[in-house]
């Protein structure tokens, strides 16, 4: 995202009046009399986010709680000024804003960065973290997360720029490898996948989230086509004993998104014969475990479920 320009946006003018609410706000409205007090002199002492929006914007309704979540989770080091664009036009129209919701970013009395639109809770948090890191012996951890956390929401490509930004400075992170990697699972590219898991340095291979990765891999490149899960499902009606399509079908449910539906059918075959295809079934269900993670809640009920079975 292209950095804004560090100009004064405001004129002398316009900033005379009284200040627009305490001073210690954290989330407050403001007009463009107190522009200056509430974003421009606040942002010498705090990061200030400006949301630009407007009673009729159905996106702004959707972004504003967000907003307000994630900056009262800072505690006082980022604060939420609200500006509403019709009553106040002259600001946002000194900014260049042109479409709502648009929330910029000040520091150190400027404009610093922005972005538009109702973006999801893990993005606002990264765009945050990019100002509040700095020194901070937590703030990779922090980015790690909001990545992370961007990959469990289903936004896949924000993950990826996180990941390969934290890689940009840092080529060995296992843990960025394996985001990334798990990225390019999620997108389908399995050749992009393989190669940025071959960056992983030869004493890290054993890495938990490099396990899960490669794990997950494995998954999608064993996964039967969409189209073959009902004849998978009809063969097994027809015959609860044939292993290799109840085997099959689980990997299709897997795929699908269906975890409880593939332990269930692995653990079928299990507890049928243990011993078939030199327990695949088994094994399977423990690559499963691995890309699921092992404080994944189907991860430890599936352990115990399959330990009760081989143990009975």
């Amino acid at each position: 995202m292209a950095k804004l320009p560090g100009s004064s946006i405001i004129d002398d003018s316009q900033t005379n009046g009284p200040v627009g609410g305490a001073p210690g706000e954290i989330i407050k409205d403001t007009t463009t009399r107190d522009f200056m007090a509430d974003v421009i002199e606040a942002s010498q002492d705090a990061l200030v986010l400006v949301d630009f929006w407007a009673p009729w914007c159905g996106p702004c309704k959707q972004l504003t709680p967000i907003l307000e979540k994630v900056v009262r989770s800072y505690k006082g080091r980022v604060r939420l000024v609200k500006m509403n664009i019709d009553k106040e036009p002259s600001i946002p129209g000194q900014l260049g804003v042109r479409s709502i919701p648009a929330v910029f970013a000040f520091q150190g009395g400027r404009p610093v960065d922005a972005f538009m639109g109702a973006v999801p809770e893990s993005q606002i948090k990264t765009f945050i973290e990019r100002f509040l890191g700095e020194g901070e012996g937590d703030d990779l951890a922090a980015v790690l997360e909001s990545a992370d956390a961007a990959f469990e929401e289903g936004d896949v490509q924000a993950a990826a720029e996180i990941y390969a930004a934290v890689l940009g400075e840092d080529k060995e992170n296992v843990d960025a490898i394996a985001g990334l990697a798990k990225c390019y699972v999620k997108a389908g590219d399995f050749e992009h996948a393989e190669s940025t898991l071959a960056m992983v340095p030869q004493a890290k291979q054993s890495h938990t989230a490099v396990a899960t990765a490669r794990a997950m891999l494995e998954l999608a490149r064993k996964a039967p086509k969409a189209s073959e899960t009902e004849a998978l499902v009809r063969r097994v009606e027809s015959n609860p004993a044939d292993h290799q399509a109840r085997f099959d079908l689980a990997l299709a449910m897997q795929a699908a998104g269906d975890r409880e539906g593939a332990v269930d059918n692995l653990l079928e075959i299990v507890r049928r014969n243990r011993t078939w295809n030199e327990e695949a079934a088994r094994k399977q269900l423990v690559q499963l475990f691995e890309a699921w993670g092992p404080k994944d809640e189907l991860t430890l009920s599936g352990r115990r479920r399959l330990s009760a079975i081989l143990f009975a």
